[in-house]
């Protein structure tokens, strides 16, 4: 149980080591007003700093208090996560590793939010003129754990049979 345990946080911190190494070298190389085409038409990395929720909500909100809500929250996320992955056998397969991508995700994204109070964002997903909001690496983890997730639950499971 201890080797489960120990792949489940560490695919967490790969995932918050590639996400911190990704945003350092878009911050380094990368301005603001910079746009590098990867794909034309589909696939651009920028530099975006955003400091609301997911796909930009509440950027542009002055409030004082969205900021502090955020990290709590964030927190809050990370550490219920830990603690569901603290025993993994309860998880199949695929669960443990949703749930260990969003772990890693979450805490890659507070980890901005409490060290500079904002998220930095570089991939841009687009075709034609619509675009779906600017992402980050934190952000794939969140999303692709999330989809294991789910698979989950749409997967039959196999129930024991009933023996009298």
């Amino acid at each position: 149980m201890h080797d489960l345990r120990y792949k489940a946080y560490a695919a967490a911190a790969a995932v918050v080591a590639l996400d911190r190494l990704t945003k350092w070298m878009v911050e380094t190389w990368v301005s603001l007003a910079d746009s590098y085409r990867v794909i034309p038409g589909f696939f651009d990395i920028v530099h975006t700093q955003n400091r609301g929720v997911a796909f930009g909500l509440f950027d542009d909100s002055a409030n004082g208090w969205r900021a502090s809500l955020l990290v709590v929250l964030s927190l809050l996320a990370v550490i219920l996560l830990s603690a569901l992955l603290w025993n993994p056998r309860r998880f199949d397969r695929r669960s443990l590793w949703g749930f260990s991508l969003i772990l890693g995700g979450a805490a890659g994204n507070v980890f901005d939010r409490i060290a500079w109070g904002r998220v930095t964002d570089f991939l841009l997903v687009y075709i034609g003129r619509y675009q779906w909001p600017t992402f980050n690496v934190a952000d794939s983890a969140i999303v692709i754990g999330s989809g294991l997730l789910l698979l989950d639950l749409l997967h039959p499971k196999r129930q024991a049979a009933h023996v009298p």
